[in-house]
Parts: structure tokens; C-alpha cells; sequence
């Protein structure tokens, strides 16, 4: 172990003090350590303890932990402090911006213990507030994450999806002429890839002349790997026009749906069009987002291959939020952006209960404030409405926040997990069950709790879960927010076969956020979802009665 690595342990010492309030004098003394030993004209681990002992500033204390460092990589005082930490929060120590300070308030404040509910807590404005913070440094560790993510290799669907773009219009306008299209998991819009892929009837030699503004990383004969300044990896294969719809079947599909195929022809013709492919092998066109070898071959060749949603199908948007709790937009902003800008008829306010601390959720009292307000702007702005919606915290035990007589008045009740996401399946499965039971629950929200790429969410037995959806006439939320995508596209087609309704909500804190819908969207037709399975392809009218109706069951 070199010199600067030894230092960096004790530099890391020295924050997990800070972090720990330990004391003042000893936390700097451990800076100062780090400092000096990263400064040695020798190395460490070919000194004796004797000549390092002798280094100004460095005593027989500090020299030992060295001398330890180098042998093993750790020291007692270190190694205690990290059992105390949680290793996410140590994570964040590494994140520009952030020091030992900020870091407590975030984990003992806010109660958050990973990079991944960071970045999150950033996108629901939760750390404006936070002493210490303020706006422009919420949107420097948002930055920070997110290029710290990107260099992990994978990325989110929808922050690639702009780069994607910008790549694609390159090769488009130096070749208008030749055949181009995305390809493998990006057209299939998987929500986490690791790279982007298109197919072009144009050769590598050709196409690399034109990409002087990225990075070569890989080239061969038929394919090209570059990334972009954002760290984005995008790989182009070169085909020729005769075979182009043939290798972009081949190339967009997954393996187990090309198994499939091959089980009907082992050698794909090439034709003029991808249509004129499957309508060769007896099939109807399957969409791309379907080729993940499910049960689209054979519904292909019984012709109910679903008609999938689009966005233009949505005619509200339910769950999002305003600055009653944590959002960034007052009320009337999001209704206006809702009704002027979208087009739609309806809003779903669901601000925090008031269990949400962290997230200034609503005490009974200003509840009461909001629906006075939600009264007046319903007057105004009609006949678009704004329902009184809330998101209710899932307490440990599967009780909902507030009592019935409170629940009782809102016009629909999301339920979601917040807190305690560390329950084993069995625990957290009955959890939510006790929920989805309860007879105001309306929505259940996020139901794993996962933030992609950063936390798994908890363990649940999906089918009791939808079971229970059924039973109980619950909706299964589909969060949009490209962190979430949370009921996981897998699970869309027993939802629907159990005969449950899904509802595609953005989570929204602000109005640019409502737009997430079109990523619910995406992973909706990965799951074969149809408008008329979605609560919020519902007219006004048929959502009112929709909550009436529920609400008298």
C-alpha cells in the first residue's frame, strides 16, 4: 500500500469522527496525520517504526496506525467507526460537495443512508430546507451523483434518452440517405442500460470520420464503441440496406425472444420491412418493448397482441405534489401546468401525511387549509378538477397515517412506504396486505421502494401482493419517476390477468416533473399494458364516479 492510500485512511478517520461529533482536537490531529504522511519522502511501508516516529508531526501513536495501515488496510479506531456507520453513508463522504457536516444532517436529520435515497430526496426537494443547504447546493450534489453513477457503467433509460438523441441526429444528418435505427436494449426501452445501440447501412470507416466529438473506445470491422462527454457508451453496427430490417430483429430482441423465433425459422429472411419479417414466420409485428421473450410469440400468432397505451391516452395524472409538503410548485402552478400545458382534465394532489416529517408533511390542521384551497381553485379553473388526494405513510405495523374520520375525507388514498425498508419478505409482504386491506386505501404507491441503480427496494411476495390488490379492489401504482418505474413492468401482466387496474403517476414535486409520465409510459408497454387497464386513461366523469364508487364500497 502506497503512501497516499495509507493517507486517504486517515483522512477518512478524520471525517467519520467529524461525522460521529467525536473530539475536535483528536479529529484534527487525525487530519493532520493524513496530510503528513501523504507528504513522506519515503515509504511507509518500507520504513521502521523508528525513522517514521522521527517525521515532524508524526508521532509513535500516529506512526503505529501506519505501520498497521500498511500491513492490513485498516486500525482498530477506524474499524470501529465504520461498524457505526452505514456503508452508504459513507458513500456519500466521496460525493463533491458534501462534507462530514453535511453528511450528519443529511443522515441523522433526514434519516437517509445511501447515495441512492439522496439523489432522490434531491428530485423531491427535501434538502432545501435542511440547515446548511439551500437550492443551488441541492442541484451541485444532484450533478455530482448522477456523473458519479454514469461512470458506473449503467445508466438510466431516461438520462441517456437526450444523449441518444443528439447521437442519433449526428448520424441522420451526415447520412440522410442510409437506413438507421436504435437497436438492442435501448429500443426496447429497458429502464436501465449500459449502452446505447443503433444499427446503420453505412460502414464503421464512414461513420468514425464524423464522430470527432467522442471518445474511441473500441472499433471493428462491423462495430464502433465511442462515449460521449457525459460518460454515455454507444455502440453503432454497420449492416448493408439488403439486410438491414433482418439484423435489426436480430439486434433488438432479446436472447429468450430470438429462441423463440429460431424455434419457428432457424434462418430469418431478409425482407423489406421488420413487418414483412414476423408476417413471413406467421406472426403479427410485435412491438420492440415486447421482444423480451414473455408470451408475445404466441400471442403474436393468435393475433392478441395487446394495443399498447400511449401517453396521449392519459387524461389525468394522479399523485404528485405541491408545497403544502415537499414540492417545489404551489397548487395552483401544478393545476394550471396540468390543464394549460398538458391538456389534461385532472389533478391528483397527494402531499405527505403527516407521519413524513423529513418531507414536511400535513398535519390535520393544514389539511384542512389545503382543501379550502382546493375548493377555491376547483371554482376557478373549472371544469378541470383538482382531487383531494394524499400520500399516506404505511406505519411499521401496515396501519395508515391519520385516523378514519380523516381518511374518510379525501377523494382517493395513496398508500406507500416511506421508513423501516429493512423488513424480510414475510414481514414486509404482510405489511403492505394489511394496507391494501385497509378500506380507504385507494393506490398502492411504489410498492418495492427501489430506486434504480441505487437501492434494491425490500423483499415482497408479488403474487399475495397483487392478490390482494385484487381482493381488495386496489390500484397498483406504476411510479414514473425514472428512479422508481415501481411496480416493475414484469409484474403488469398478472396485475392485469388478476384483473387489477394500474395508474401511471409521475410523483411529480414540480411541474417539469409531470412529464415522467411518458417514462411510466415506456415500462407500461413493456408489461403489455392497454389504456383500458390504466385508472387515469379514465375521463373525468369516469373517475369521478370511479372514487365514488370506491369510497361506498
Amino acid at each position: 500500500m502506497d503512501n497516499k492510500a495509507i493517507s486517504k485512511i486517515f483522512k477518512l478517520c478524520s471525517q467519520l469522527m467529524e461525522l460521529h461529533n467525536e473530539n475536535p482536537f483528536r479529529t484534527k490531529a487525525m487530519a493532520s496525520a493524513s496530510f503528513k504522511l501523504d507528504k513522506l519522502p519515503f515509504r511507509i511501508d518500507e520504513a521502521s517504526l523508528e525513522e517514521l516516529s522521527a517525521q515532524q508531526g508524526i508521532g509513535k501513536s500516529t506512526a503505529e496506525k501506519a505501520k498497521e495501515v500498511a500491513q492490513t488496510g485498516m486500525f482498530k479506531e477506524l474499524d470501529e467507526l465504520l461498524a457505526n456507520t452505514p456503508s452508504g453513508v459513507v458513500e456519500m463522504l466521496n460525493i463533491k460537495g458534501l462534507g462530514p457536516k453535511k453528511v450528519q444532517i443529511i443522515w441523522q436529520d433526514l434519516g437517509i443512508e445511501s447515495v441512492g435515497e439522496l439523489l432522490y430526496a434531491c428530485n423531491e426537494n427535501r434538502l432545501v430546507e435542511a440547515k446548511g443547504f439551500g437550492l443551488k447546493t441541492q442541484e451541485e450534489i444532484k450533478k455530482s451523483i448522477e456523473f458519479s453513477i454514469s461512470n458506473q457503467g449503467w445508466f438510466l433509460y431516461a438520462k441517456v434518452l437526450p444523449q441518444a438523441d443528439v447521437f442519433y441526429t449526428v448520424l441522420k444528418t451526415h447520412f440522410p440517405s442510409s437506413l438507421l435505427s436504435f437497436t438492442g436494449d435501448f429500443r426496447r426501452k429497458c429502464e436501465v442500460l449500459s449502452t446505447v445501440d443503433l444499427l446503420i447501412s453505412e460502414s464503421i470507416e464512414a461513420v468514425e470520420k464524423f464522430l470527432i466529438n467522442y471518445t474511441l473506445v473500441e472499433k471493428t470491422e462491423n462495430s464502433l464503441e465511442i462515449t460521449d462527454e457525459f460518460g454515455f457508451t454507444f455502440k453503432v453496427f454497420s449492416t448493408n440496406i439488403n439486410d438491414f430490417y433482418r439484423d435489426l430483429i436480430l439486434s433488438t430482441g432479446s436472447a429468450a425472444h430470438l429462441d423463440l423465433l429460431f424455434n419457428i425459422l432457424s434462418d430469418l429472411p431478409s425482407l423489406s420491412s421488420e413487418e414483412a419479417i414476423y408476417r413471413n414466420l406467421r406472426l403479427d409485428y410485435i412491438e420492440p418493448e415486447l421482444r423480451e421473450g414473455l408470451d408475445e410469440i404466441e400471442r403474436a400468432q393468435n393475433h392478441t397482441l395487446p394495443q399498447l397505451i400511449q401517453f396521449k391516452d392519459l387524461k389525468g395524472t394522479l399523485h404528485n405534489h405541491s408545497t403544502y409538503s415537499d414540492g417545489v410548485h404551489n397548487l395552483e402552478q401544478m393545476a394550471l401546468h396540468c390543464k394549460d400545458t398538458l391538456g389534461l382534465e385532472y389533478l391528483g394532489i397527494c402531499d405527505h401525511s403527516r407521519t413524513a416529517v423529513y418531507a414536511n408533511g400535513l398535519s390535520i390542521e393544514r389539511l384542512v387549509e389545503q382543501w379550502k384551497e382546493i375548493a377555491s381553485l376547483n371554482e376557478k379553473l373549472a371544469p378541470f378538477k383538482i382531487f383531494k388526494g394524499i400520500e399516506s405513510d404505511i406505519l411499521s405495523d401496515g396501519s395508515l397515517d391519520y385516523p378514519d374520520e380523516v381518511l374518510a375525507q379525501f377523494d382517493f388514498v395513496v398508500a406507500s412506504v416511506h421508513s423501516n425498508l429493512k423488513m424480510d419478505e414475510e414481514k414486509a409482504t404482510a405489511r403492505l396486505i394489511k394496507a391494501i386491506e385497509n378500506p380507504y386505501t385507494t393506490i398502492l404507491g411504489h410498492p418495492t421502494g427501489r430506486l434504480l441503480l441505487s437501492r434494491s427496494g425490500y423483499p415482497l411476495d408479488f403474487k399475495k401482493i397483487i392478490d390482494a390488490c385484487a381482493a381488495n379492489q386496489v390500484v397498483i401504482e406504476i411510479n414514473a419517476n425514472p428512479l422508481r418505474l415501481d411496480l416493475d413492468w414484469r409484474w403488469h401482466r398478472y396485475a392485469v390477468e388478476k384483473g387489477v387496474l394500474l395508474s401511471i403517476n409521475p410523483d411529480a414535486h414540480r411541474t417539469e416533473g409531470l412529464l415522467d409520465m411518458q417514462y411510466g409510459i415506456f415500462v407500461a408497454q413493456k408489461g403489455g399494458l392497454e389504456s383500458k387497464n390504466c385508472l387515469n386513461t379514465y375521463t373525468l366523469a369516469e373517475i369521478t364516479n370511479y372514487f365514488t364508487n370506491r369510497k361506498s364500497v
